[in-house]
């Protein structure tokens, strides 16, 4: 069986997920760390955050399927909020639907391969310090509770 017909038998929360485990593993390759399911101030979440030792930023979201791309035409919003903007989606999507100036990503749950990069465009520097702050309290909440399942925040 090849790739595609793999990927046409999963249900399309299974190949999310792989392709988001591919992305992630990508950039943490290409030495970046990585944060998912990111909430931006601006109501939308980034799939996900990676950040280069240098600070800078880099979303990737993911999209599953063409109706997955359709019903999220917002993406043009992401770009205000990193220096750097790809599309990872599985081995069997479209990817002539995939904007010119953003990136693109294709994926698996093993690995990923950068198909083309992005403009790179600069966020401003109190915009990244708010952004760098929010992620590190959420990773840092994150593994508070993975320590202490159990915790009770009354705040």
């Amino acid at each position: 069986m090849d790739a595609s017909q793999s990927v046409a038998r999963l249900a399309r929360p299974d190949i999310t997920l792989a392709v988001c485990r591919g992305a992630c593993r990508l950039m943490r390759q290409t030495g970046r760390s990585v944060l998912r399911e990111l909430p931006l101030p601006d109501g939308r979440r980034a799939d996900i955050m990676a950040i280069a030792g240098s600070g800078e930023l880099t979303i990737v979201e993911v999209k599953s399927s063409i109706e997955d791309w359709r019903v999220d035409q917002k993406w043009p919003d992401y770009l205000a909020w990193c220096d750097l903007l790809y599309f990872a989606v599985p081995v069997d999507f479209p990817q002539a639907l995939i904007a010119e100036e953003v990136g693109l990503i294709v994926a698996d749950a093993y690995g990923a391969e950068i198909l083309r990069h992005p403009l790179r465009r600069t966020v401003a520097a109190a915009r990244r310090k708010a952004l760098l702050i929010d992620c590190a309290r959420l990773a840092c909440e994150r593994l508070a509770r993975l320590e202490d399942p159990e915790f009770v925040d009354f705040a």
